[in-house]
């Protein structure tokens, strides 16, 4: 049991958001020892009611005292909320962890995969001097499974790495997912579809960019997947090649990777190497990973590899419950994922 002592004050900034909202559930089913947490977003969602420690709260606006004696301040709206109010998280003495992709570029910040500590050695350059403790930067979703293959498997003689990602509409928050689930309704009524989020038909479709007239930019996030894993890896293993292509689906990543090695890597090693990064690799007597079934897991979850004719090995599309992806191999010397 935790003291009263030992528990601590944490603010989620950006808590009408998906992501908000997982982590809020996250911190009270994980026992978290905070004895408040602080919700707080745009002033536009302001004075919602919801919960979080099992009691109603509600979310409210930024202001001065916001981040008062707060000891984690959890940045988890979009970017430019995150830009705009992490100097006052910071100001207030908060350990500032952003899952936004907004403080990317801070030079004090430091990208965070806690499972890869013990896997990669020490980056080429040092992590910028000043505040490197009170600034964590955590990868998107589809940038950390990308980087921790290529972690996984540079020491077995990785030379390059291919990823493509299906993204889940979830990643455009709840209207994205209203509009998926009124397409796909209207489409099978033969109903004109609206199209206010994507500008484009995603019901039944697959996507490698939106509509002139969406408002958000299939090619940004495509870009951020890519910078977060070279600002990462920094030279350790070889950064991965992403594509990202919209899913007609409502949540989990799903992802496709090709590896190519300098030799044909040993099977048993590959799985290894794979499970100390923080991967989870499914048995072969278990039932494959699907969007489904991978729900409440804690890790991306991988199909068991099995060699093809061509001395390729073969993996499924890997999940992450509402928001991660999946991984497999391809080569004669390297191995193909779906």
């Amino acid at each position: 049991m935790t003291s009263r002592k030992e528990a601590v004050r944490v603010a989620i900034a950006g808590a009408s958001s998906l992501l908000g909202k997982e982590l809020n559930l996250w911190l009270e089913e994980s026992n978290f020892p905070a004895n408040d947490i602080r919700l707080v977003d745009e002033e536009l969602v302001a004075g919602t009611l919801t919960e979080a420690g099992g009691e109603p709260v509600i979310i409210e606006t930024v202001t001065e005292d916001s981040f008062e004696r707060v000891r984690f301040a959890f940045f988890t709206g979009s970017p430019e909320f995150s830009k705009r109010h992490a100097e006052e998280a910071h100001r207030a003495g908060a350990v500032v962890i952003d899952l936004s992709g907004g403080l990317g570029a801070d030079a004090n910040a430091r990208p965070w995969i806690p499972t890869l500590d013990a896997v990669l050695t020490s980056p080429l350059e040092s992590i910028p001097r000043g505040e490197p403790q009170s600034l964590f930067v955590v990868p998107s979703a589809p940038a950390d499974v990308a980087i921790s293959i290529s972690a996984a498997l540079a020491p077995a003689g990785l030379e390059r790495l291919a990823v493509t990602v299906l993204q889940p509409v979830s990643e455009r928050g709840p209207e994205a997912i209203e509009e998926l689930e009124s397409q796909v309704v209207k489409l099978l009524a033969f109903q004109p579809i609206g199209q206010t989020v994507f500008d484009a038909q995603v019901g039944f479709n697959m996507l490698s960019s939106y509509g002139p007239e969406s408002r958000i930019n299939l090619a940004d996030a495509r870009a951020r997947i890519a910078n977060e894993s070279r600002r990462y890896l920094a030279g350790r293993a070889p950064a991965p090649a992403i594509m990202l292509v919209q899913a007609p689906v409502f949540y989990s990543h799903a992802f496709t990777a090709y590896a190519e090695f300098n030799a044909a890597p040993v099977l048993d090693d590959v799985v290894a190497r794979l499970q100390r990064a923080g991967l989870k690799v499914a048995r072969a007597k278990d039932e494959p990973p699907t969007n489904v079934n991978v729900v409440a897991e804690s890790l991306p979850v991988l199909r068991q590899q099995e060699r093809d004719p061509q001395d390729t090995f073969e993996t499924r599309p890997q999940f992450f419950r509402a928001h991660q992806p999946g991984l497999s191999c391809f080569p004669g010397r390297s191995w193909k994922a779906y």
